[in-house]
């Protein structure tokens, strides 16, 4: 509405979701942190394993751990309150150069220049950049200066335009170049080649890991999880117990402390940003339970977990099921 004061804890927390994440695919998300936690100390006093376990299926881990430390800090250390500078933003864990920029702007409502993926597409096909992604990401910033530099009537509105432009009139495939406010100055228009820009450099192959993963019951019919370290690909995330990931679908050596490990000639298939992983399920007995430590442990309805775990473990609990 006219004149409202945008709520600092809903920016900070939709632009750490929005992170190489669909608006779409965030929303639920966005309700569900607001419903459990309202303002920054409720998530503060949150423990990480709810935290990460609420995040799960969102994907880019690091962000919930990180979205976790920052509300710590800012409700334990700076009373609720969060900078008002871009510098001492990105001191906070995850925010970077675009989240602190997007926080003074909309927040703050404040000068900043925010460039996110929308806003450099619209700044490519305007300026028609012909030096590809990902190069080109400091010039395009540097030309998208020129429309936020100054701006100070309301630069949130303005940011938020620029994104929305983006997301909804330039966008990737088939812009709609008729509509767009600004298209009599752009020069890709002019051109008539506005899909063809930003220009980028062409993928390489995606690599591909491969290893096993494993569904291991307990005497009690209880099936075992494991909550992975902190560090690394879905970091601090529960899940069903895995072996590396590694190049080679050859000589993939299984966890020592299992047993009776058999092939339940089911594979599950995995698309990360660097990399597909392909698992094969195995079902198994443990050895040495105690090898284990505290972060693994078993429970009598694994489908209770399925919504705390990334959706690689999803698919595998799935598959299992649907074969038993």
């Amino acid at each position: 509405q006219p004149g409202e004061v945008p709520d600092l804890y809903h920016v900070w927390l939709s632009e750490i979701m929005c992170q190489q994440t669909t608006v779409q695919a965030v929303k639920s998300y966005y309700l569900k942190f607001l419903n459990l936690w309202p303002t920054i100390h409720d998530l503060a006093a949150a423990s990480q394993e709810d935290v990460m376990a609420q995040w799960a299926g969102l994907g880019y881990y690091a962000r919930a751990r990180n979205l976790h430390k920052c509300a710590q800090i800012v409700s334990n250390d700076l009373n609720g309150v969060f900078p008002d500078t871009q510098a001492e933003l990105k001191k906070l864990p995850g925010i970077g150069d675009y989240t602190s920029a997007a926080i003074v702007a909309i927040a703050f409502n404040k000068p900043a220049t925010v460039v996110d993926g929308n806003v450099e597409r619209v700044i490519a096909r305007f300026f028609a950049v012909e030096e590809p992604l990902p190069g080109s990401k400091p010039r395009l910033k540097a030309l998208a200066h020129k429309f936020f530099d100054g701006f100070e009537e309301r630069p949130g509105d303005l940011a938020q335009a620029f994104m929305d432009l983006g997301a909804g009139v330039c966008i990737p495939k088939a812009p709609r170049c008729s509509l767009c406010p600004l298209n009599q100055g752009c020069a890709a228009y002019k051109q008539d080649a506005a899909a063809q820009y930003p220009r980028k450099n062409k993928k390489a192959a995606r690599p591909q890991k491969f290893g096993n993963i494993y569904w291991i019951e307990n005497g009690r019919g209880e099936v075992l999880f494991h909550r992975r370290e902190d560090k690394g690909l879905l970091g601090g995330m529960l899940g069903l117990p895995t072996s590396e990931w590694i190049k080679s679908s050859e000589h993939q050596e299984h966890l020592e402390f299992l047993t009776a490990v058999k092939d339940c000639k089911l594979k599950v298939y995995h698309t990360f940003t660097h990399f597909d992983l392909e698992l094969r399920l195995h079902k198994a007995s443990l050895n040495k339970a105690e090898e284990l430590g505290s972060a693994a442990f078993f429970w009598k309805q694994p489908e209770a977990q399925k919504e705390k775990m990334p959706t690689v473990f999803k698919k595998a609990l799935l598959a299992y099921r649907a074969q038993s």
